[in-house]
């Protein structure tokens, strides 16, 4: 018989109690396969909210930063735990999510890393809410082709990794604050010990994209290209990668800053990609500078 996999799912959340305790409570009701642990990563109890109070949660507060509070998190699994899951505080999974993550990972040993398809991602207009969530993921089941995508860097906002491969590996703390492109970073340097890193389209989900807490527009813009040079010289990205993000989100903040859109602070973001090009003019690599932008 088939030893079932235990499932640990982490939410890393600051500043955001209502929507962290709304994703997890669906997470709860809803999934058919239930998670042995749920870790809400903060950085103070209040965050988060109501959850804090539940049965099936287990709060850690440490440092703050994405990056930070993802490894409070995995210093802290028992030794139980074969797949550990990242969900973003306001990513809601369908309820087969982790079921069909446990599947793939019992059935393909090779299979170190996973993301799923996201049905709709509000962080490209002025975020969704729980009952538009709700609707969307009712009237969008899976269709069970289990169509792959390989290789295939994780999106943060919904990975799953093999326990063991992970060993001591971390995620990068000097990607500070919102931790701009450390999921291609962990991803990457998971890879790079082995095993098949996939997007597997049976997994699906809606990232709300809530505005509230997020990185402020300059200091964002500067992770946008201090970031992947950075990760460049580690070796988790490579030149072309480098070349197309860092041209993309200067091109995009050029362009939309003289009809900016109102959920998006493209001037800021845009004053932080200079700022960064500045200190790369003269010889400043270091993400931990973001800090200092507005």
């Amino acid at each position: 018989m088939t030893k079932d996999l235990n499932i640990a799912v982490v939410i890393a959340t600051l500043g955001r109690p209502e929507v962290a305790s709304g994703t997890i409570r669906r997470i709860i009701d809803r999934q058919s396969l239930k998670p042995v642990t749920i870790i809400i990563s903060c950085v103070q109890a209040s965050d988060a909210g109501e959850a804090a109070g539940w049965p099936e949660v287990k709060v850690l507060q440490g440092p703050a930063g994405l990056a930070a509070q993802r490894n409070t998190a995995l210093k802290a699994l028992t030794d139980d735990i074969d797949i550990v899951t990242f969900f973003d505080d306001d990513f809601v999974p369908d309820p087969d999510w982790l079921a069909n993550a446990a599947r793939i990972f019992r059935s393909q040993p090779d299979v170190v890393g996973l993301t799923g398809d996201v049905i709709a991602d509000g962080i490209k207009g002025p975020g969704l809410s729980f009952s538009e969530v709700d609707r969307m993921l009712s009237e969008n089941r899976p269709s069970g082709a289990g169509r792959v995508v390989e290789p295939f860097s994780p999106y943060g906002c919904n990975m799953a990794f093999r326990r063991s491969a992970i060993g001591s590996l971390r995620f990068d703390e000097r990607l500070i604050l919102y931790g701009w492109l450390e999921d291609r970073d962990f991803g990457a340097a998971l890879a790079a010990k082995g095993g098949r890193m996939i997007k597997n389209f049976d997994l699906r989900g809606v990232h709300m994209g809530v505005k509230g807490g997020r990185m402020a527009g300059g200091r964002l813009g500067y992770s946008q290209i201090i970031n992947p040079i950075y990760m460049l010289r580690k070796g988790t990205m490579t030149p072309a990668q480098v070349f197309d993000h860092v041209f993309r989100n200067i091109s995009s903040n050029v362009v939309r800053s003289a009809y900016p859109e109102k959920f998006i602070d493209r001037r800021g973001r845009l004053r932080g990609n200079l700022r960064a090009i500045a200190d790369l003019l003269r010889g400043k690599i270091e993400p931990e500078r973001a800090k200092l932008s507005k």
